[in-house]
C-alpha cells in the first residue's frame, strides 16, 4: 500500500510540474503587455540612437538696394550769361520814316534775334554803305554819335528787337562827292566779326574819306 501510494504521489507531482512549466511558457510568450513593452523599448532605442537630421542653413534674403539719388542741381548759382549776338543770329531792317533835317535823314536800324537762344547786344554796331551787288564799301564807315551812348548790355530774347538811330547825310551835300548808287547797308553787331546785309537803296560817295553816316548805340526797341 505504501509503495503504491508513493508512486502515485510522484506521478502526480510530475504531472503538476509539467503543467506549471507549460503555463509559465504560455504566459511569457503570449502576453500582450510583454510584446508591447518589447516594441516600445525597441522604438525608444532606435529613436535615441538615430541622430536627428540637422536643417540646412538658409541663405539670408538679399538686401534690396536702391540707386543713390541723382545729384540735384545746385540752387542759388547764377545762370550763365548769354553770348554776344553774331550776325548769323540776327535779321535786319531799316525804317526811314523818322524824317530829316538840314540835309539829313534819321532812320531806325533794327535787328531781330531770329535764333532760338538769347544773345546780348552791347554798344554800337559798325555800319557802312555797300554797292555793286558784291559788298563794295562806299565812303567811310559810320561815325559813332556820342549823344546816343550805350545804356548797357541788352539781352535779346528769341524774337526780340533792338534799334539804333542812324543818321544819313545826303550825298548831294558834298561837292566833292562822286555819287554812286548804294545797294544798302552792311552791319556788324557790336564785337562781332561777321556782318549782316540790309537792302535799302541810297546814294553814296566813292571817296573813302567822306562820312555820310552817324550811328547810335543799340537800345531796346
Amino acid at each position: 500500500m505504501t509503495t503504491t501510494g508513493s508512486i502515485r504521489n510522484v506521478a502526480l507531482l510530475g504531472t503538476a510540474a509539467l503543467a506549471i512549466a507549460a503555463l509559465a511558457g504560455c504566459s511569457t510568450s503570449g502576453s500582450p503587455s510583454a510584446a508591447g513593452s518589447t516594441s516600445a523599448a525597441a522604438a525608444t532605442t532606435a529613436a535615441t540612437s538615430t541622430p536627428s537630421a540637422t536643417p540646412k542653413p538658409t541663405s539670408p534674403a538679399p538686401t534690396a538696394t536702391t540707386e543713390p539719388p541723382a545729384t540735384a542741381t545746385r540752387t542759388g548759382e547764377p545762370a550763365a550769361a548769354p553770348a554776344l549776338c553774331t550776325a548769323t543770329q540776327l535779321t535786319g531792317a531799316l525804317d526811314d520814316s523818322g524824317g530829316g533835317a538840314a540835309g539829313s535823314v534819321y532812320m531806325s536800324l533794327q535787328v531781330t534775334n531770329s535764333s532760338p537762344t538769347p544773345c546780348i547786344l552791347d554798344g554800337y554796331p559798325g555800319v557802312s554803305l555797300v554797292a555793286n551787288g558784291n559788298g563794295t564799301q562806299l565812303g567811310a564807315p559810320a561815325d559813332r554819335d556820342p549823344a546816343l551812348p550805350s545804356s548797357g548790355p541788352i539781352t535779346l530774347v528769341p524774337g526780340g528787337v533792338a534799334a539804333a538811330q542812324l543818321r544819313y547825310s545826303q550825298a548831294a551835300n558834298y561837292q566833292s562827292c562822286d555819287q554812286v548808287p548804294a545797294d544798302g547797308l552792311r552791319v556788324y553787331p557790336p564785337s562781332a566779326t561777321d556782318a549782316l546785309y540790309i537792302a535799302h537803296p541810297l546814294t553814296g560817295c566813292s571817296d573813302p574819306s567822306l562820312v555820310l553816316l552817324t550811328i547810335g548805340a543799340f537800345q531796346h526797341a
